[in-house]
């Protein structure tokens, strides 16, 4: 490039230029959202906060909590919090301890768990925040004492036990040892026994059997904790699907999360059915605008690969959202459809890192500046994350949660509890 070209370029810059990171600095990298482009997912809080109703209904006597890890499974963790906890929702569960620290900054009161153990060096912060940790091993006990006895402050924790997932906990026969250390130390409170299920959703009877053969050995090990005098005021097993499918699961708490974002996980959609008060309601639209247009003659090959001939004559809408974005490539070769007026469009070539392009056939009333749903309902048309899912071979949960972190969310339905974020504040531990 001659020195001329460049001195303009860098002369058409504007702003001021980072410092760059110094070598060893703890350097964080941030993901810049695409407000400037016409494309965005919608997450309806009055969804949330019905299906909330629904499930706390569903699941009554027990408590619900709304499982709001992995940014609300796409949706925003602190808007969807305070919409499920005006639901009915009784507190909230997230993974990371960051996640957590979110929520008290955008003062999301009431409990939250921490679904796993966290490193030691997020125990101080757990604490400070007023989450309630679990735990499965000596380790993580003593680190959570030791933080407590410097805070001065005494802390519940949950002990999470293996019954068959085969991911995290302690296995039946380390859990009364573990209990007990929690139990004899003055700064720690044993609240809360728990496990979790891997086939609740499932439609076979192997799956049916393994999941109560789950809840009984999780009800030997509660009896024989009782026996040693050593009983959790909460006690809970069950995920959206075990919630749904196995009432007997139930018991003091269900931890749900797909259902509070209004999909229904496996084959729970009948027992849900056949208990619910009410459908559930999708909480996330996946949307676009069409930016540009162009009438193409048949046997034309839009995109990456000219992988497919135009069938016909068509208009080719170009819409600015593509993998980089959660599109998958593979949609394009399973037959996808967007909605354009109201009408099913099929892609015209392969899914691009920004962009889609659209057949819309010989449509001349297709214009650029059209709303297209790529998921959710246009009129009465509907694209749903199960239908993606099925698409792809995968679940609506990888689904939403696959929803690029460029894409703005915005928040609909602003008169729902929770319907915008508030400033980051101090902490408001419970």
């Amino acid at each position: 490039m001659a020195d001329g070209t460049l001195k303009r370029l860098k002369a058409g810059m504007r702003g001021p230029v980072p410092p760059k990171a110094s070598e060893g600095d703890d350097a964080e990298v941030t993901l810049a959202q695409g407000k400037s482009r016409p494309a965005w997912a919608e997450i309806d809080l009055a969804a949330v906060t019905h299906n909330a109703v629904v499930l706390a209904e569903l699941v009554r006597p027990a408590q619900l909590c709304a499982v709001v890890k992995a940014h609300g499974y796409g949706h925003g963790g602190p808007a969807v919090a305070k919409a499920a906890l005006a639901g009915g929702a009784a507190g909230t569960a997230v993974a990371l301890v960051d996640e957590g620290v979110e929520l008290r900054q955008h003062q999301v009161r009431g409990p939250i768990l921490l679904l796993s153990e966290c490193g030691a060096d997020a125990v101080d912060t757990a604490m400070a925040y007023g989450m309630t940790p679990t735990v499965y091993t000596h380790e993580a006990i003593e680190q959570f004492s030791r933080a407590a006895r410097t805070m001065g402050q005494r802390t519940s924790v949950h002990v999470k036990v293996d019954t068959g997932m085969h991911r995290v906990g302690a296995s039946p026969s380390e859990v009364p040892a573990l209990v007990k250390a929690v139990a004899d130390d003055p700064l720690l409170r044993f609240e809360g026994l728990w496990t979790h299920f891997p086939v609740a959703d499932g439609a076979s009877d192997e799956d049916r059997t393994f999941t109560l053969g789950q809840l009984e050995v999780f009800e030997r090990l509660r009896a024989e904790l009782l026996a040693l005098g050593l009983e959790p005021t909460v006690v809970h097993a069950a995920n959206t699907a075990g919630g749904v499918a196995f009432p007997s699961s139930r018991l003091d708490m269900v931890r749900c999360g797909i259902g509070l974002y209004g999909c229904l996980p496996g084959h729970t959609a009948g027992a849900f059915a056949a208990a619910a008060s009410a459908p559930l309601q999708p909480a996330m639209s996946l949307k676009a605008r069409v930016v540009a247009l162009r009438t193409l003659e048949a046997g034309e090959r839009p995109s990456y690969g000219r992988l497919r001939p135009l069938p016909t004559r068509s208009v080719v809408a170009t819409v600015p959202i593509g993998y980089a974005d959660g599109v998958p490539r593979q949609l394009f070769r399973q037959g996808y459809e967007v909605l354009i007026g109201g009408k099913r469009r099929p892609l015209a070539g392969m899914v691009t890192m920004d962009q889609i392009v659209v057949d819309c056939g010989e449509d001349a009333t297709v214009a650029v500046g059209d709303e297209v749903v790529l998921l959710g309902r246009q009129g009465d048309a509907e694209i749903s994350a199960e239908e993606w899912a099925n698409l792809l071979g995968t679940i609506s949960y990888e689904v939403l949660c696959g929803v690029g972190a460029r894409v703005p969310r915005r928040l609909v339905n602003e008169g729902a509890p929770g319907a915008s974020y508030s400033p980051p504040a101090a902490a408001l531990p419970d």
